[in-house]
């Protein structure tokens, strides 16, 4: 039913709408009651097409969600939340991947940890990123003064190109631009940290940074106020080298998360990349022409040529096809239709042209809301916190108020010049605390446990699929193409008595030439391997669902179901047992007949693939529960659950099936994980604790997962799982050093030794402690390249 006010009356942004169901509407932004979207301005929607199609009916006592801002999910009053203007509804909204609840209608960082907001639903076409355009710039313009200042620190002294008192100016000179211009996003951002009161590890690096550079310029421009025991060589030693390689560092690490990052939306953008961009158009007077997508409404005729694909959701009025529903359905085998049957857009039409009325356009249609699942999906699932990020926090404040209050006791305390110690020493303790190592402590695992999976066939997308395959306890897996090779090949054939085997075939084969169906392909290729001579068939015909007829040298043959025997008067009851045998252990039957008499019957199925039974052992052994969900009939999907051991199985799921199964088995307090290879396994991969994809199935399914399986073997499930358990134990150790050198090296550095021992650290000495906590997390993480 069409909304009544959708042309009639003016919508003013006080009026609040589902996109996915244009008839709940309200007078305060909240969520949908019946998919849980966030709701939009009225106006919005009706800008955007999401009105004037076909929805179910809401029932009025539709409880609603509780209030909040545009856009946004419930937050708490600890929570920072942006509200998104009404007349900004409508336009692209940012939120932040580890806090989803940061909102806003412009692009910037998150207020909380400082990441770089991403859009919440991609385009398809997108610019490129203008903070990684921008990081690009600073680093590689800055790198070469960052090279040379480095330089100069390590070797000048030996080298004695300069005085080193004009060294110090050269190296201030030459840190300028590294410092105020490449450094100045990290400044900006640990400055946010502290305003917004959440310390977090930007906190740090400005902290550390601009302690090291202001030192330093501080030792360069007035060296006096130092004392002579901070004298070497003829000048106060300085620090521009750290300051300057720290911030190259980041902006590096930077430009590669961002990338990184980009990929997070490449499963939409594969997804609105399947929808055509235009439909042939039929007008009341039969005139054909081309519109956009975005023209077609509901009730429009429309027609669909051979090798185009279905533009919208609809139902077949002239002609017949074979529809190839793969990319949406995960069914291998493409679906004949003809007038009277249902078409969902974007699947593929392959052979016959077909004359269909549009029924769902726009938002409404299978593919958007598969696309709005996905998206949602995406961003419901919180994403994991470093380990280093739980305790960023605490440490930052910690570090601050050391060096505060380092500065205050030798301040006050300390010998003569005591403020000059006291700044001294404050700086050594913010340089030895500087997050170098606690910065390195998780990716640098990361980086190695990638590079050793890609090498054994296992790719992860992110540091949290690594750090939640562990403990995955429930795994739900498709069947084609997954535990299933995913494509039909000839199984057997069971001929009458009399009739010889490979005529059987021959006969088939035949009259199957005339055929484009997968099942048909399976038949013609399995007698040409064998060598058969085919003959031509003549008068062949296909019929809707049921098989296919035609006359092969002189005879009249037909190839199909119990339903098509039935048409041309043949038993099939000689054969009746075997066929429901055949079809128990998941195979498709077809019986031939010749001249009204039965010949036999031929299997075609979807074999299991070599390595699944070991593959399930494995994750068996490891304690996972195994639970089968398959598009295909539940006859099917039991009896290739029955022969390889799987006792939960669920048969017929849709899209939105798959994602409820998800979403139960975690509400139960498992940790699920989800392999699959199509489209149709995308909002269930997208939702589950760990999405796994097969590397031979679609890219939206592997855009969708967090792990990929290249050759499509779920034996990498275990090979994943071993990686995890190493890569989280090794990223443990890491974050154990790099606190160990903190740990040690701070109370030294405020100067706790000093009345037992007269022990100081200066801050050449906290640099090199610096220096090699990193050296240590670095080296520790490359063991894991051994595994």
């Amino acid at each position: 039913m069409k909304n009544e006010h959708e042309h009639h009356e003016p919508v003013t942004p006080a009026v609040y709408t589902c996109p996915m169901h244009p008839e709940i509407r309200q007078d305060r932004p909240g969520q949908c009651p019946i998919c849980g979207m966030n709701l939009v301005s009225a106006e919005a929607a009706a800008q955007h097409g999401h009105t004037g199609h076909q929805h179910h009916h809401h029932p009025a006592s539709a409880p609603h969600q509780a209030e909040t801002h545009v856009g946004h999910a419930p937050t708490s009053s600890s929570e920072t939340a942006i509200r998104v203007p009404a007349s900004g509804a409508g336009a692209t909204i940012y939120t932040c991947p580890m806090h989803p609840e940061i909102r806003q209608d412009h692009p910037g960082n998150c207020p909380k940890c400082g990441m770089t907001l991403e859009p919440l639903l991609p385009e398809l076409e997108e610019e490129d990123n203008p903070e990684l355009v921008d990081f690009q710039q600073r680093f590689w313009w800055t790198l070469p003064l960052t090279v040379v200042v480095t330089v100069l620190a390590m070797l000048g002294h030996r080298l004695q190109w300069f005085e080193m008192t004009t060294q110090s100016w050269i190296e201030l000179v030459l840190t300028l631009p590294v410092a105020l211009w490449a450094g100045w996003p990290f400044f900006r951002r640990g400055l946010q940290s502290l305003l917004n009161r959440s310390p977090n590890m930007w906190t740090l690096i400005g902290l550390g940074t601009g302690a090291a550079f202001v030192y330093s310029v501080v030792a360069t421009v007035v060296p006096e106020v130092f004392p002579a025991s901070f004298r070497a060589m003829g000048r106060v030693a300085v620090y521009f080298e750290a300051a300057a390689v720290i911030i190259s560092l980041t902006l590096l690490g930077q430009i590669l998360e961002l990338k990184a990052r980009s990929q997070t939306s490449a499963a939409i953008k594969s997804l609105l990349g399947l929808a055509p961009k235009t439909a042939r158009h039929i007008d009341e007077q039969g005139v054909e022409s081309d519109i956009l997508l975005s023209h077609v409404h509901v009730g429009d005729l429309l027609r669909v040529r051979p090798g185009e694909k279905v533009p919208v959701d609809g139902m077949v009025v002239e002609g017949r096809s074979a529809v190839d529903e793969a990319m949406l359905t995960g069914e291998p085998v493409p679906v004949v239709k003809s007038p009277g049957d249902k078409l969902i857009g974007a699947t593929l039409n392959t052979n016959g042209a077909l004359v269909m009325r549009s029924e769902r356009v726009g938002s409404a249609t299978m593919l958007a809301q598969i696309v709005q699942m996905v998206a949602q999906a995406q961003r419901s699932r919180a994403p994991m916190q470093r380990m280093a990020d739980q305790v960023a926090g605490y440490f930052v404040v910690a570090v601050v108020g050391i060096a505060v209050l380092t500065l205050l006791a030798w301040g006050f305390f300390g010998p003569e010049p005591s403020w000059v110690y006291g700044l001294v020493n404050a700086v050594a303790v913010l340089i030895i605390a500087c997050p170098c190592a606690l910065g390195l402590a998780t990716p640098m695992s990361i980086m190695v446990a990638t590079g050793r999976g890609a090498t054994s066939g296992v790719l992860f997308r992110d540091a949290a699929a690594i750090e939640n395959l562990r403990k995955v306890d429930a795994l739900i897996i498709d069947k084609t193409g997954t535990l299933t090779e995913g494509r039909p090949v000839f199984d057997r054939l069971i001929p009458t008595p009399g009739i010889d085997e490979a005529e059987l075939l021959r006969l088939a084969a035949s009259l199957d030439q005339g055929s484009e169906h997968p099942l048909a392909e399976a038949i013609v290729k399995a007698a040409r391997e064998r060598g058969l001579s085919l003959a031509k068939p003549e008068g062949f015909e296909s019929g809707t669902g049921i098989g296919v007829r035609g006359i092969v040298e002189g005879r009249q043959l037909a190839l199909g179901n119990t339903a098509l025997m039935q048409q041309v008067g043949v038993d099939v009851g000689l054969l009746l047992p075997q066929a429901e045998t055949l079809r128990a252990e998941g195979a498709s039957v077809m019986y031939l007949a010749a001249d009204g008499h039965l010949l036999g019957l031929l299997a075609v199925s979807d074999p299991v693939k070599a390595s699944t039974p070991e593959a399930l052992a494995a994750l068996r052994a490891a304690g996972l529960r195994i639970v089968m969900a398959t598009g295909d009939g539940l006859t099917t999907a039991r009896a290739v659950g029955a022969r390889l051991g799987i006792a939960e199985v669920h048969g017929e799921v849709k899209p939105a099936d798959k994602l409820a199964l998800v979403s139960r088995l975690q509400t139960e307090g498992r940790i699920v994980a989800m392999a699959g290879d199509g489209i149709n396994d995308a909002p269930a991969l997208a939702k589950a604790d760990v999405g796994i994809a097969m590397g031979t199935g679609t890219d939206v399914a592997m855009n969708s997962a967090q792990v990929t399986l290249v050759k499509g073997d779920l034996r990498g499930i275990s090979t994943a799982r071993a990686l995890s358990e190493a890569t989280v134990a090794n990223m443990k150790q890491n974050l154990m050093f790099a606190f160990v050198y903190n740990a040690l090296g701070i109370p030294i550095a405020a100067g706790l030794l000093y009345p037992f021992t007269g022990w100081l650290l200066s801050p050449m000495i906290a640099a090199l402690a610096m220096s090699l906590s990193s050296a240590s997390v670095i080296t520790n993480a490359l063991r894991l390249r051994r595994g």
